[in-house]
């Protein structure tokens, strides 16, 4: 049977796995998809974890429940050599190891693109995993518990400052979550006021989310307003050196939790690989998703998602490509696996085009703002729409029932408020009362 390799196990590698075990006869490919993580990552719920409006568990998909005819390998690809068709697998425990394949599939996804400013390495934390949508949840619950025994003062007011870098729709959606979680706690905490608690919203274009209409992106900054937070505009954060925040304006203050959501670029697997990559860093691949270089057709190479340059046939897009968002990473990888099975039969692959089919965000609890063409839906009507389509969209009925599920019980008991900070030190209350042998008598 040929040997199909899939690199990265996110939206495009999930799917691209998922259809080509429902498309794929009995015997005619063997398939392994090799990631880091044991699941995928529904990003878009990542603002909602961060809020408490979702359990985190219920924003994965587990690889080894529901790819049951693939092969699953947690682990790293540290080296791809395709001049060879052989891949380096390096675990997390025990010793690296090669595996022969015949076709490659590249669907290793992005991380979060970040700028040399000093500070943001040390201080800030992405939203790209939903560890990283835990931690930013623990911390402003713990925050509220420990500036709520302070008096008025700059340590009071820096544990309640929060931060976010990058007004696209993941910094937006983020920062209208926390706006909203940080409203809903205040009843629990009697001596924190509305005016006590500060949101900084840091971009340095002239406007936010460049997906929707500039007449939307006006409402949802006077919305924004309207609920205490301020967005800088024409704005860049030039240090965050000890949590300390310096604007090119000249405006500083004090915070204790900055997220970065500035920006994605191609994961770095590409870079030790032979498959060529353009400009950016992403791979280089044709309209049909078969890599391509200056000669044409690379044989046997594919790729998808974030971590690919795909040509945009709708003339959309920026710079002529697809954009970095899941409802192109899953269309992708649906289209993938047809023109892989389509490859293995004989059949020529067919060329991805999708029109966008709009963009909705949820900004706060029902807060929430929709954009298709001309056509802009604003307030609780738009929240609906997003709980909706991206509570329909999650993979896996069973992801989708659990999500709903929650989100109708939160509607009658509120959201969870619990900060479990203290899961990152697991030990520490064991070791401090664990008994230790007493040294021997002189």
């Amino acid at each position: 049977m040929p040997k199909i390799l899939i690199v990265g196990g996110g939206y495009a590698g999930f799917y691209t796995a998922l259809k080509l075990e429902r498309s794929l006869r009995p015997g005619e490919a063997d398939v392994t998809m090799v990631d880091p993580l044991p699941y995928m990552t529904y990003q878009p719920f990542l603002p909602e974890v961060a809020a408490g409006s979702i359990e985190p568990r219920h924003a994965v998909v587990s690889h080894r429940r529901h790819l049951t005819k693939t092969n699953v390998i947690t682990a790293k690809v540290t080296k791809l050599d395709h001049a060879n068709k052989t891949a380096t697998i390096t675990p997390p425990a025990g010793e690296p190891w090669d595996v022969e394949y015949d076709i490659v599939v590249v669907t290793a996804g992005s991380v979060s693109r970040t700028f040399p400013i000093p500070g943001v390495a040390d201080e800030a934390i992405g939203l790209k995993n939903i560890e990283e949508a835990i931690a930013v949840r623990d911390r402003v619950l713990t925050n509220f518990d420990k500036a709520s025994n302070l008096p008025a003062g700059p340590e009071r007011d820096r544990l309640l400052t929060f931060t976010v870098v990058g007004g696209g729709f993941a910094g937006i959606e983020i920062f209208g979550e926390l706006r909203s979680l940080a409203s809903s706690l205040l009843r629990y905490y009697p001596n924190i006021t509305f005016d006590d608690t500060h949101f900084h919203l840091i971009e340095a274009m002239g406007r936010i989310m460049p997906e929707v209409s500039l007449k939307t992106s006006y409402w949802v900054l006077k919305n924004l307003a309207q609920r205490g937070a301020q967005v800088h505009l024409d704005t860049q954060l030039t240090s965050a050196v000890g949590g300390k925040i310096e604007l090119s304006t000249g405006e500083t203050f004090e915070t204790d939790l900055i997220v970065w959501t500035a920006g994605v670029m191609a994961n770095p697997v590409l870079r030790s690989t032979d498959l060529p990559v353009e400009e950016r860093g992403r791979l280089r691949v044709g309209a049909d998703l078969r890599v391509i270089n200056d000669d044409g057709v690379v044989p046997d190479a594919w790729g998808a998602g974030d971590v690919c340059a795909v040509p945009d046939l709708t003339g959309g897009g920026v710079g002529g490509f697809t954009v970095p968002n899941a409802q192109h990473a899953v269309r992708q990888g649906k289209l993938l696996a047809k023109n892989i099975t389509g490859h293995l039969r004989g059949d020529l692959p067919r060329e991805y085009f999708h029109k966008n089919a709009g963009a909705v965000a949820g900004i706060g609890l029902g807060e929430g703002v929709f954009q298709s063409g001309r056509l802009a839906v604003k307030g609780l009507l738009a929240w609906f729409m997003h709980r909706g389509y991206h509570g329909l969209a999650v993979p896996m009925w069973e992801r989708k029932i659990r999500v709903f599920s929650v989100w109708i019980l939160n509607f009658f008991l509120g959201r969870d408020i619990v900060s479990l900070e203290a899961r990152a030190f697991p030990r520490a209350a064991f070791e401090t009362f664990a008994s230790r042998p007493k040294p021997p008598a002189a």
